[in-house]
């Protein structure tokens, strides 16, 4: 089914990362997410079977545990029981990233650590499991299970996330009958959201990782430097926004506290005065990337009308950890995803099901069974002639569609999905061969489903809302959720 014309218009923090529309297009629910950690429980969906505890610990070195943490950000988890371990912080490892407010429950691999070192921590629950010969690593996350709370939804809470139910179901692919399950009924109700990238992955409260990608990708390391160092938020305290500010001026960009969100700001126009020692001192110790950046400009007295590809600003970018540099790439791909999906959405193409020109993948096989997870190294082009057939299959959740992550090796579909890819390349100026980049920030690229499907169980306590389902790794559960509360990217 397409969506009906006009789609609702998404908040406009989510726009300027390329999240243009809802699905659903009744008010929503309000409320609050995470106001204990209880109201916010993720539990791994396991794919990763380690050896019995008594196994050699010299053919299998890594101690296998489930842990339930209670409002710890997994990477400090992980510098705290190494500490307590006594240990290098590069012996614990793990399969997914999860959110601090909140309890999850997750596996972590301690290379040459015995059962009987483990350490109690507060607000840590640590069951060995068993041994392996490797430690774990992001692959070995198939996906997430979910319990979410609304605390504080309105009144017509139950009339409004039904109605939202019947939307997401037509929206899916499953008829749309609100009466037959969900929230009016005993059974989960089959679901599907567009799969976007949730505004976590481009920043929450100052989104710009995928402008800082962006101008990568484009050549211009120096307005990724500028972006990230400099380009305030309104969202930010007055301290940080003056250093930002201060960093601006080097650069030859004045426009108080910019904060615009899209992927076009103002760029360094090379006339700033270019005293990097001055913006030292004013970007307080907590920018700790920030500095590193400036510094490195400072050392090489960088003039700011330097050339803008040039080897001095790719250096200062290259002060942030190998991950962030590759985080920036991944989110300038990202945007241009969400970009191709809301153009999908705008257009009224379907998600349920192939058209001619798309690109589909089948479904993962070896996912758990709570999953529709689909395994984009299995591709598939979509001719006029196989539309019915690769349509039976997606119906039975055999196959997606998908949308290009674009990268070098990325090949574009044809027809209609092949225009709406070419045209949101176009208007950010970039095409596929630019991500053949140096270093961290090349990518060859991939494909993503653009159908988010999952079994929803929804119940109410005390007149709040409780969620239940299960996501695929790499997807979010506020973009499923946005689609119930109608609020900003903040209040997620």
């Amino acid at each position: 089914m397409a969506p009906e014309s006009p789609l609702r218009e998404a908040h406009p923090a989510e726009r300027a990362a390329g999240i243009d529309f809802y699905v659903s297009d009744g008010d929503g629910i309000g409320g609050r997410l995470r106001e204990s950690p209880e109201d916010f429980r993720v539990r791994e969906l396991e794919a990763f079977e380690p050896e019995p505890l008594g196994a050699d610990p010299g053919s299998y070195p890594e101690l296998v545990v489930r842990v339930t943490l209670r409002d710890w950000d997994t990477n400090d988890f992980a510098r705290r029981i190494s500490d307590a371990l006594g240990v290098s912080r590069e012996r614990v490892s793990w399969a997914g990233t999860k959110d601090k407010r909140a309890v999850t429950t997750q596996l972590f691999t301690l290379r040459e650590v015995d059962p009987d070192e483990l350490p109690e921590i507060r607000g840590a629950e640590i069951e060995a499991l068993g041994r392996a010969g490797r430690g774990l690593s992001f692959g070995d996350l198939a996906g997430n299970a979910f319990e979410i709370r609304v605390a504080d939804a309105v009144s017509e809470a139950p009339e409004r996330v039904a109605d939202a139910v019947s939307d997401l179901r037509a929206f899916g692919g499953d008829g749309g009958d609100s009466a037959a399950s969900g929230p009016a009924g005993d059974d989960a109700a089959t679901v599907g959201v567009p799969n976007y990238f949730g505004q976590q992955r481009f920043g929450s409260r100052r989104p710009v990782t995928h402008r800082v990608g962006l101008a990568v990708v484009r050549g211009d390391f120096r307005e990724a430097v500028r972006l990230y160092a400099g380009n305030p938020a309104e969202t930010e305290p007055d301290d940080t926004r003056a250093a930002r500010d201060r960093v601006d001026a080097a650069f030859g960009v004045d426009t108080g506290s910019e904060a615009t969100g899209d992927d076009s700001g103002p760029a360094a126009d090379g006339t700033g005065d270019g005293d990097w020692e001055a913006c030292l001192d004013a970007i307080p110790g907590k920018l700790r990337f920030e500095r590193s950046m400036v510094h490195r400009l400072a050392e090489r007295d960088v003039a700011p009308d330097a050339p803008p590809d040039g080897d001095d600003w790719r250096h200062a970018l290259e002060a942030v950890p190998s991950n962030l540099q590759r985080l920036f790439v991944n989110a300038a791909q990202s945007s241009l995803f969400n970009r191709i999906v809301s153009e999908r959405l705008r257009r009224g193409l379907p998600f349920d099901r192939p058209v001619a020109g798309d690109v589909a993948c089948f479904a993962d096989g070896d996912a758990p069974d709570e999953l529709y997870a689909p395994d984009t190294d299995r591709l598939q082009r979509v001719d006029e002639d196989r539309v019915s057939v690769v349509a039976r299959h997606c119906e039975r959740g055999r196959a997606f569609v998908t949308a290009p992550l674009v990268g070098t090796e990325t090949e574009l579909g044809d027809g209609e999905p092949g225009e709406i890819e070419r045209e949101v390349l176009n208007d950010a100026g970039i095409e596929p061969g630019d991500f053949a980049l140096p270093g961290e920030f090349d990518s060859s690229g991939t494909r993503r489903a653009i159908l988010l499907r999952t079994d929803l169980d929804v119940t109410f306590e005390d007149g709040d809302p409780r969620f239940a389902f299960a996501l695929p790794s790499g997807s979010y559960a506020t973009v499923l959720l946005r689609e119930f509360t109608k609020s900003g990217p903040l209040d997620l």
